[in-house]
C-alpha cells in the first residue's frame, strides 16, 4: 500500500535550519508531483511547496519563498524540504502529500517543527 513517512522535525531556535524528509513507498514515486502542507495546531491546512515529478520544477508558498526549497531524489523515493531561516510562525505539523491529476490522494502522519527559544 501507499505510504508516506516524514522525518526530520524537532526544535529549533528562530533563524534555525531543518530538513525534512518524505520516503515514499507503494507506487512509482517518479512519476508523480509532490507537495508539502502544513498546519498549526488548531488552525486551517497551509500548501508550503511543490515539486513536480522530475524535480525540475518547483514552486512556493508567499511566506516561505527564499526560506525554504523542495528537492527529491528519485532513486530513494524521497522528497525533502530544507527550510531554513526558520520563524516562529513556522511552528507547525508538515505533512507530505501525494498528488495525482484528480488532487492531493494521500497523506503522511506529519513531523512536528517547533521554532522557539
Amino acid at each position: 500500500q501507499i505510504q508516506l513517512v516524514e522525518s526530520g522535525g524537532g526544535l529549533v531556535q528562530p533563524g534555525g535550519s531543518l530538513r525534512l524528509s518524505c520516503a515514499a513507498s507503494g507506487f512509482t514515486f517518479s512519476s508523480y508531483w509532490m507537495h508539502w502542507v502544513r498546519q498549526a495546531p488548531g488552525k486551517g491546512l497551509e500548501w508550503v511547496s511543490r515539486i513536480n515529478s522530475g524535480g525540475g520544477a518547483t514552486y512556493y508558498a508567499d511566506s516561505v519563498k527564499g526560506r525554504f526549497t523542495i528537492s527529491r531524489d528519485n532513486t530513494k523515493n524521497t522528497v525533502y524540504l530544507r527550510m531554513n531561516s526558520l520563524k516562529p510562525e513556522d511552528t507547525d505539523v508538515y505533512y507530505c502529500v501525494k498528488t495525482n491529476k484528480y488532487g492531493m490522494d494521500y497523506w503522511g502522519k506529519g513531523t512536528l517543527v517547533t521554532i522557539s527559544n
